[in-house]
């Protein structure tokens, strides 16, 4: 592996863990900076990853991790804490790091904001802001805006649930459209840009599935996907919130996916970008595709 384009990846898992594959499959040096050690830090080393423990919300930390890093991705659970982790990392990286990139993973509802908006969720919000700070830091940034994950519990756990108990997928979307992008479609864009950034510095690449679909379009996906049978059963909102707090999230990520609830139903998930296949030259991952190589998770 070559030395002068060692990658700083935050995290062990998420969309970071997906990066690290791609890189790794291009022989490009990658340093994980995880909050503790435990399997998945050993995991991570003996697949030749280097492993540091640290907290992006720590500038000493920060610092000590981007030794040596020429590249870094900078990405965070929901979390309160990301406009802290943002501003901290910006700071440090401006006066001690030589960055030539700094890939942020944003969201795609950020495109859609204003500095006084106020239909978003706080997450959302803080995205919003984390991308005015790198904007400002001066830094070398791309951001990376996608839409909602396929991988995420709306479209994956809580699908399966209810096509299990009833050949539905019970969201309260109504007639809003989505386009809904795999986590590997978004790792692949990251990790291309990771490996030759130059030419995307300054850029937004916005990310999406092939197609907007409403929901019972998206229901027809999956009953191709599964060979058979699911419909739509759409809930209404008062009724899935009135779940969530069952669901054992802390209140930050209750209220963001309330929110991501409310928006779509509201339709501001109808959008498309070519950005996937724009960076990558493979086109984005069809609901449809996504769903087959899972089928025995959404029939159980």
């Amino acid at each position: 592996m070559v030395d002068n384009n060692l990658v700083l990846v935050p995290g062990a898992g998420g969309v970071g863990r997906t990066v690290f594959e791609h890189l790794r499959a291009q022989d490009v040096p990658v340093r994980f900076m995880v909050r503790r050690e435990d399997e998945r830090a050993a995991e991570l080393r003996t697949l030749g990853a280097q492993v540091v423990v640290g907290d992006l919300t720590r500038p000493e930390t920060v610092a000590a991790a981007l030794q040596g890093v020429t590249r870094m991705y900078f990405a965070m659970r929901v979390s309160p804490d990301h406009l802290l982790a943002a501003t901290v990392v910006a700071s440090v990286a401006k006066e001690y790091g030589t960055l030539e990139a700094l890939v942020d993973l944003s969201q795609m509802t950020v495109s859609q904001m204003t500095a006084t908006s106020t239909e978003e969720s706080h997450q959302q919000r803080l995205h919003w802001l984390a991308e005015q700070v790198f904007d400002w830091s001066g830094l070398p940034v791309v951001h990376i805006r996608p839409t909602a994950f396929l991988d995420s519990p709306l479209f994956t756990t809580m699908a399966a649930r209810s096509i299990q108990e009833n050949g539905t997928i019970a969201l309260p979307f109504g007639t809003g459209r989505t386009s809904p992008v795999a986590v590997d479609d978004v790792a692949r864009v990251v990790a291309t840009v990771l490996r030759d950034p130059v030419p995307h510095i300054g850029q937004v690449h916005e990310l999406t599935g092939p197609r907007a679909v409403d929901m019972t379009e998206l229901a027809e996906e999956f009953s191709r996907a599964l060979g058979r049978p699911v419909t739509y059963a759409d809930v209404p909102p008062e009724r899935w919130e009135a779940q969530l707090p069952k669901l054992g999230m802390p209140p930050h990520i209750e209220q963001h996916v309330a929110i991501m609830a409310r928006l779509h139903r509201g339709n501001r998930y109808d959008r498309t970008a070519d950005g996937v296949e724009r960076v990558t030259g493979t086109p984005a991952q069809s609901i449809e595709a996504f769903v087959a190589a899972r089928k025995d998770f959404y029939l159980g």
